[in-house]
């Protein structure tokens, strides 16, 4: 059917009648000048769409009525211009890439066979930087010029920090991997039409500010308010104050304060930042030209441009301080001036967020140790690991620079880290290394210990490597509360390393102070960060650069001409990749051999009817949950451990590399390697002899995320974090009870044993289940174990968005009701009634085997998602409408 709409059309330009676009403006709708901008491309989408098909013209009734139907939990579908997928691995220097592709080379040859396989995919290849950076440098174009129309640039990512583009103007937003699959194929994504929350911003910053305490700042203040599944849309005259670095850092963390969107609308800044960046200029020209013609071209210091929203919330940026974040989570901002208090706070609070329950007589508990031939003494607070690292800070010039001037200074002033802590600084594209040693830091932050290791995610998503044996050591042995501070973005417990309980996110100047510092038990405004050879007190306020300092190098080093060289040969850059001998057939061949690369079970069984789904009968419970369980608990990213069931799988098709750790044995156990001998016994089945052990080296295990092309491999794999919080269970680890046999088990084993028995499971859970990395093994594992169903307090909304894109139902307590109100141990068995006729969000009956029954909500929000349900997932729906 022809588009409803199509009387709107006309050229941007008349010299170029077919050069078109819809004219929105053409609409004679006074409601449209009343909409948020970042709704306006919504509609946009919707009327280019139009097809009365797939997008309906009631759709775009319902958006252009969007200050009513906002209210109405009304479902409009969503086309957006462009996926992003993200590979998972850190992408390294080449002294580190041969390694990189040895151990990853299936993987990249299944990506490269893809790029060839589908049209209009392109790959960036290894080594490139983080997606988000060059996403933003480079793949980002703000008014896109397809198939003979301008419209907005839009993108959906599968990784949360997708919203990163948003800071330029491109509404963008992370997904599973499951529904940008369905996108790609086609699909619109169906989506509640959103509030949004105007977030006023006034004033300027104070000059020792970084754009990395104003987003702490805002993540804590937005989480306060609750922003989630709703659009946050930056308005007022201190928008004009921020770079779009600035606003990029800030649309980073959306998923850590909880909203689906960080949308600042385009404005003459925006447009500079094309022009910086080496765009092209007569683009860049038709991108103004276009914005100005459909009325989305943004002036922060015109109030009468300010559209209607949701609700409106204020930040005087004049009131940010500089701050750190944690000890476990984004959303729990300290002052740099309280950090020490803080700390000290939570050694003694009760376990939890802010809390590590250490007795108060062992607060001051030293621990000394030998470094290469040093003595050193650990504590509690000691920093181990400091990482400039993620897409959230290192795309920020000012930040980073910030970072390098204060690392010159410390440098001249004789300052130094200790040989111990694990510095690192992994950029997020080429052009920050570029930039950074043309102003000449780059040879002291190496001094410092802060060389380039690589691009990509690394420290903040758990790839900081391993720390020295020695420090782990005296950690285990004091039992100390060790630290990492790292410019990222994520710090959940267990994440950034297994032997640091506590993790600060800081702005990168932050993170090298804390690591010349060697603490966080430090007051900068009373206590030296260090003394110098001649004996001289250096304070932190003597280095810190200021932010005319940082902004004057910036207009000398950031220019245009950095991203043109970069970018002009990013995609031919890479040696390795353009070496690797891909298979060219449209169908790929699975190679039954592989470990990385296996045929997934997804469409075993599938038949082109559907099947009635079943009521959910006796289901045991197979672990039970608190708050903020994270989809780093649910499916961990990080290195598989080598008493795990994953390691144990590997094991068993071959991967037996070992190494020979001589020394005598003085019990019946030694610790080699940082691991029990007699672990690595049982896992090996090799015997132990008086003068060496045997042990499996954990390189060729690799991590979860690049094995997440194994299915065997991710579903042993779930539930494997070593820091989950299983009530079952009196200590942290990846262990649950199975009921019928009473014994303690791994949790694969566990689900392995109900799933030959015939038993379905379900999760219980608390408050935002799911938080964290758009992780969509997250909800493939626990659909592999057999899980049914989860039954939580609150969810993610990606994470939900996953489940029911896997067919698992996400139930949700009644207002008012949760575990404990309803007194449910989840040691009883679980009768979850589905009726017939489904309904978005309705409410169904679960029966307890003691007789109890409650009722919950079902959490499929839109009658697509019931679809897909029916269907038994999103795939399988797409599988049968492409079949049919």
């Amino acid at each position: 059917m022809s588009n409803p709409f199509v009387q709107i059309v006309e050229p941007l330009d008349a010299a170029q009648p077919l050069k078109k676009f819809f004219n929105l403006s053409k609409l004679e709708d006074v409601r449209y000048a009343r909409l948020p901008f970042s709704i306006r491309v919504l509609l946009e989408a919707a009327i280019r769409n139009c097809d009365e098909f797939l997008v309906k013209k009631q759709d775009v009734e319902n958006i252009l009525n969007w200050k009513v139907m906002q209210h109405k939990n009304v479902e409009v579908p969503f086309k957006p211009a462009r996926v992003i997928l993200q590979d998972f691995t850190s992408d390294s220097l080449q002294k580190n890439q041969d390694l990189e592709f040895e151990r990853n080379k299936e993987r990249f040859e299944f990506l490269k066979w893809g790029s060839q396989a589908f049209k209009n995919m392109r790959i960036i290849p290894p080594g490139s930087g983080i997606i988000h950076q060059v996403n933003l440098e480079y793949l980002a174009r703000v008014v896109m010029d397809q198939d003979g129309y301008y419209y907005p640039d839009s993108v959906v990512g599968t990784d949360s920090h997708t919203t990163m583009v948003d800071g330029l103007g491109v509404l963008g937003w992370g997904v599973g991997g499951i529904e940008a699959e369905a996108v790609m194929l086609g699909q619109p994504i169906s989506m509640v039409l959103p509030e949004v929350v105007g977030y006023k911003l006034l004033g300027n910053p104070q000059p020792l500010v970084t754009s990395t305490d104003i987003v702490l700042t805002i993540t804590k203040h937005l989480r306060q308010v609750g922003v989630v599944g709703k659009f946050v849309e930056f308005f007022g005259p201190g928008v004009a104050q921020l770079s779009i670095a600035d606003r990029a850092t800030i649309a980073n963390m959306c998923p850590e304060y909880g909203a689906t969107a960080a949308y600042f609308p385009v404005d003459d800044i925006s447009i500079g930042y094309l022009v910086q960046t080496g765009r092209d200029k007569e683009k860049v020209l038709c991108t103004r030209k276009y914005l100005e013609a459909v009325g989305m071209l943004r002036d922060f210091k015109n109030s009468s441009q300010d559209p209607d929203f949701t609700q409106v919330v204020e930040l005087d940026l004049h009131t940010v301080v500089p701050c750190c974040s944690g000890p476990k989570r984004p959303q729990d901002k300290v002052a740099v001036s309280d950090m020490k208090k803080d700390f000290e706070t939570c050694l003694g609070a009760k376990q939890g967020f802010k809390g590590f329950q250490i007795a108060p007589d062992r607060h001051n508990s030293i621990v000394k140790f030998n470094f290469e031939g040093c003595d050193f003494e650990l504590s509690h607070g000691s920093v181990v690991i400091a990482a400039i690292t993620s897409c959230t800070n290192t795309s920020n010039p000012s930040v980073m620079l910030g970072a390098g001037l204060l690392a010159k200074k410390a440098v001249e002033a004789g300052l130094t880290v200790k040989p111990y802590i694990k510095t690192s600084l992994s950029p997020g594209s080429g052009v920050v290394t570029y930039y950074l040693r043309e102003s000449g830091v780059m040879s002291y932050l190496s001094q410092l210990g802060f060389d380039v290791v690589g691009y990509g995610c690394m420290t903040c998503i758990g790839n900081s490597g391993p720390l020295p044996d020695s420090v782990v050591e005296a950690i285990l042995q004091g039992d100390l509360v060790a630290v990492g501070v790292l410019s990222g973005n994520r710090n959940f417990e267990g994440r950034v390393h297994p032997n640091t309980r506590a993790n600060y996110l800081a702005s990168p100047p932050l993170v090298i102070a804390y690591a010349i510092a060697g603490t966080v038990r430090i007051d900068f405004e009373k206590e030296p960060l260090g003394i110098n050879a001649s004996g001289k007190k250096i304070f932190l306020k003597d280095i810190w650069p200021t932010r005319n300092e940082i902004q004057a190098v910036e207009r000398q080093f950031v220019i245009p001409g950095m991203f043109k060289e970069v970018y002009q040969k990013i995609e031919t850059v890479n040696e390795s990749w353009n070496a690797l001998d891909a298979p060219s057939d449209k169908l790929y061949t699975w190679n039954p051999k592989s470990t990385y690369i296996k045929s997934p079970p997804f469409f075993d069984g599938l038949t082109l009817a559907l099947q009635t789904p079943k009521t959910i009968e006796d289901a045991y419970v197979l672990l039970n949950f608190g708050d903020s369980v994270t989809t780093d608990h649910i499916s961990p990213a990080g290195n598989i451990a080598r008493n795990s069931p994953a390691a144990r799988y590997l094991t068993s098709r071959g991967l037996q590399a070992v190494v020979n750790c001589s020394f005598a044995m003085d019990s019946l156990s030694v610790q080699c390697c940082g691991f029990n001998s007699r672990q690595n016994q049982a896992l090996l089945s090799l015997p132990i002899h008086s003068s060496h052990v045997i042990c499996l080296t954990p390189r060729e295990f690799n991590s979860y995320g690049s094995r997440r092309g194994n299915d065997a491999v991710m579903a042993r794999g779930t539930f494997a974090n070593i820091r989950l919080v299983n009530k079952f269970i009196d200590k942290q680890g990846p262990q649950t009870v199975h009921f019928p046999s009473g014994e303690t088990l791994d949790v694969f084993d566990a689900a392995e044993r109900y799933k030959q028995a015939g038993h379905p499971l379900i999760v219980l859970a608390g408050k935002e289940y799911g938080a964290g990395s758009s992780r969509d093994w997250a909800a493939k594992g626990p659909f592999l174990l057999g899980v049914k169903a989860v039954l939580a307090e609150s969810y993610e909304r990606i994470h939900r968005s996953n489940l029911v894109g896997m067919g698992v139902i996400p139930l949700q307590y009644l207002p008012g009701e949760d575990a404990r109100t309803l007194g449910l141990t989840g040691r009883e068995r679980y009768t979850i009634t589905i009726p017939e006729n489904l309904k978005p969000q309705m409410n169904i009956e679960i029966k307890l085997d003691t007789g109890k029954t409650f009722r919950a909500i079902m959490r499929f929000d839109t009658d697509v998602e019931l679809t897909y349900f029916h269907n038994g997932g999103i795939l399988n729906y797409m599988i049968r409408k492409m079949a049919s």
